[in-house]
């Protein structure tokens, strides 16, 4: 039985049991259920905590948030449900800059990450590595989703619905709403607080990257994934799926992740009885 609690007037689901807690941070056009069968399969060994994006909330007002007031809501929520302990992050899409933002600002409250499909996307390097092609795909699929924002209601909403099948999205479209897409409009517009405090950097924990290598394009630098092949305790894991692939491939999805956090949780306890034999 998940428990809810309030932080910041966003509610937080807590599932589980364990010594490690694992933040999940989910991106457009998703809620907190993106996770639902991550959950499943982590909660007997690991405490799971996720929560919806300001506005995200199917039915809630509008609630277009900057980054920095987004930063300021994760380390809140993580403050709240484990002040003593560094969590791990578990982030996709939007999700994934949030968090790596937040990384990089409170580098003492997170252990490792597993970053789901987008990497360094705000690199200079990752800008530089994007074709003609791949940048009129990234502006044209970003703007009509911003305009979408602008006009709002029902159009709005039938032009977010659209576009999430056009990228073979598996979230119900009941679910999707032009509410969603405020990260795309603050990208190219700006207001809210906007985004260009955003670092280009990404932070140095331990990584495992997953990403899928059916997309027209992908979002992130091979220079960034040979850099996690040879950092110790980080893993790059390529899989045969599209953008969602906790949903669409939960099964491959799960295994890689239960694995990797398994395994530097032995490497940890190992550490620890060879200090405490010293």
């Amino acid at each position: 039985m998940a428990e809810v609690i309030d932080v910041g007037g966003v509610d937080v689901h807590i599932e589980g049991e364990g010594s490690e807690t694992i933040v999940m941070l989910h991106g457009w056009p998703d809620t907190y259920r993106l996770w639902d069968a991550q959950v499943a399969a982590l909660r007997g060994a690991y405490r799971c905590v996720r929560f919806t994006l300001p506005g995200f909330e199917p039915g809630k007002p509008a609630r277009p948030t900057s980054l920095v007031d987004t930063v300021a809501l994760i380390h809140r929520v993580i403050r709240t449900i484990s002040p003593d302990r560094p969590v791990i992050l578990l982030q996709h899409d939007w999700g994934s800059i949030f968090g790596n933002q937040f990384a990089l600002r409170h580098p003492q409250m997170v252990s490792r990450i597993v970053c789901v499909d987008v990497g360094d996307a705000l690199s200079p390097d990752f800008a530089a590595q994007l074709g003609a092609k791949a940048k009129g795909m990234v502006f044209a699929y970003q703007m009509w989703l911003a305009m979408a924002w602008i006009i709002g209601g029902k159009p709005g909403d039938s032009m977010s619905r659209y576009m999430a099948s056009k990228l073979k999205c598996p979230t119900d479209p009941a679910m999707i709403s032009s509410q969603m897409n405020y990260p795309y409009y603050i990208t190219w517009f700006g207001g809210y607080g906007g985004y260009k405090l955003a670092s280009p950097g990404q932070a140095q924990c331990r990584t495992l990257f997953i990403y899928g290598t059916k997309k027209p394009f992908m979002f992130h630098t091979e220079g960034w994934v040979n850099f996690l092949q040879r950092q110790q305790g980080s893993k790059v894991v390529a899989m045969d799926a599209g953008h969602w692939m906790m949903s669409t491939h939960a099964q491959a999805f799960n295994d890689e992740v239960a694995a990797w956090l398994a395994a530097g949780r032995a490497e940890k306890a190992g550490g620890l009885a060879a200090q405490a034999a010293d």
